[in-house]
């Protein structure tokens, strides 16, 4: 019995569900959602190799001094959870940067500046109630406490490391070390003030803590924009970090965020700004990103 065991697990395919190791270097992970988002970054990377699995392309390389591995994790949370957990299994990862733009949900930010929060809430991790007569009745149990707008009722993420129970947590933090290094290592950057022939009012400015919100929409919706900041906090809005954060923190990596306004998701005064100023705000982004990679230790 023993014997047939044996040959049983010898001949298992393991293989088929194990990724395979692409690189054995230690590795600062930079990540953006799309192209242009990534486009400066790589294009100031040295010495570059190319990967490819499970459909994602990656590149290492030195940036800044620095050894990273970029990747595009495509738009929105699925995508984003699933390329970088593929990365974590694939690189020896020491820790995790996101470069993108997101909409602004603060109304002390402009398009333009660049926000680090130090916390990511899924700020779309919702239970839809049930309309009765003058209001909704959510199933009890399913939500957190959290005020609602409207149907939609705020729910906390479970989440389960390999040593421990189940939490139920209501955002992600960020790496307190990483978010010291971002303090510092913005101190006197210069950020674009212009994109093609159109100028900002005032210079951007960079900003670290906060929290940012993440969720599987493109906000461009006042209403929501300020119900994400009046309950969530939020300062940014995006499609993708809070999903990275939750795979770092499970994997226990550390993880950081920054993100260019090209938008104020909903609270633009004439339109959505978003396809002005998209490549502006990923180029903001990146000068950001690439003092902080050129900062770590």
């Amino acid at each position: 019995m023993r014997l047939l065991l044996t040959l049983l697990l010898a001949s298992a395919p393991l293989s088929a569900h194990a990724a395979e190791p692409l690189d054995p270097a230690p590795r600062t992970a930079v990540i953006s959602a799309f192209p242009p988002e990534l486009a400066a970054l790589e294009a100031a990377t040295v010495d570059k190799r190319e990967y490819a699995a499970a459909g994602t392309r990656f590149v290492t390389g030195i940036l800044e001094g620095k050894p990273v591995v970029l990747f595009l994790s495509g738009i929105s949370m699925v995508n984003a959870a699933m390329t970088t957990q593929g990365a974590l299994d694939r690189f020896r990862i020491e820790r995790i940067v996101f470069s993108g733009v997101a909409g602004g949900a603060d109304p002390a930010l402009e398009v333009g500046d660049v926000v680090a929060p130090e916390r990511w809430v899924q700020s779309s991790e919702m239970a839809y109630a049930r309309e009765v007569p003058g209001g909704f009745a959510p199933t009890p149990g399913l939500t957190d406490g959290r005020t609602n707008f409207g149907m939609m009722y705020p729910r906390a993420v479970t989440v389960a490391r390999d040593d421990g129970k189940p939490e139920d947590l209501k955002d992600f933090p960020v790496d307190p070390a990483l978010l010291d290094l971002a303090r510092r290592s913005v101190a006197g950057l210069t950020l674009k003030r212009c994109a093609a022939d159109q100028c900002l009012a005032k210079p951007p400015k960079v900003v670290v803590g906060g929290v940012g919100g993440s969720e599987p929409v493109f906000v461009d919706n006042a209403a929501f924009r300020q119900y994400a900041h009046d309950v969530f906090g939020a300062r940014v809005l995006d499609m993708e970090s809070a999903a990275v954060a939750q795979v770092a923190y499970v994997n226990r990596t550390p993880f950081i965020a920054f993100r260019s306004l090209s938008d104020l998701a909903g609270g633009d005064p004439a339109g959505n700004q978003f396809p002005v100023f998209l490549k502006f705000a990923a180029e903001n982004s990146a000068t950001v990103v690439r003092a902080f990679v050129k900062a770590l230790p």
